[in-house]
């Protein structure tokens, strides 16, 4: 499987991304080296690509075939993207506050922890949809792991489109996010942009 080895603090400060998105407090104290070229179009196209791939986790050839799904559902295609991408399960652990990072959400979901309408799911792209009911295992309940993450991760809001109760680690889509209430600072025009070229 493919890893992406980049330091973290390194990319965000390569795409101008602040860590907060995902979920890391840290600030990076360096100021990137580069000098500030002015973007092309194409440049700029392919860095909102980049960056939403990084936000989410995705390798190009899944982000590409999300892509392609968008583009043939209802409605226009960079919301599509845009929602198909929020709708990952590791996208809904973070989201709920179970996962301080979109990273450890996979692992959490790897590791069989999670269950979607009482079924065990270890994918973390599963999508989800509305009126899934999401919850971790009785078993891994009560580990201290979960005790430690929702310690850091109890002041964070939970998104209107989803509930979280997480004192029971229980929690349900309540529908699938509209644009407006993902906040990732990614300009989805630019992908689709970019995608018509080809």
């Amino acid at each position: 499987m493919a890893v992406d080895r980049v330091p973290v603090l390194k990319r965000c400060r390569s795409l101008d991304l602040d860590p907060t998105y995902l979920g890391i407090d840290k600030k990076s104290n360096r100021k990137s080296q580069r000098q500030q070229r002015k973007l092309s179009e194409y440049g700029m196209q392919l860095r909102e690509k980049q960056k939403a791939k990084f936000i989410y986790g995705v390798l190009e050839k899944p982000f590409r075939n999300y892509y392609a799904k968008a583009e043939r559902m209802e409605g226009m295609t960079g919301e599509n993207l845009m929602v198909m991408l929020e709708s990952r399960l590791d996208n809904v652990l973070f989201r709920m506050g179970w996962a301080r990072t979109r990273k450890e959400a996979r692992q959490i979901i790897d590791h069989k922890h999670v269950k979607v309408n009482g079924h065990g799911v270890n994918i973390p792209s599963y999508l989800v949809k509305a009126g899934d009911v999401i919850e971790i295992k009785e078993k891994n309940k009560a580990s201290q792991r979960y005790k430690d993450i929702l310690e850091i991760t109890g002041a964070r809001s939970v998104p209107e489109w989803l509930t979280s109760d997480k004192e029971n680690l229980k929690g349900s889509v309540v529908e699938l996010p509209k644009r407006t209430a993902i906040d990732v600072p990614v300009d989805e025009m630019l992908i689709v942009e970019l995608y018509s070229k080809n």
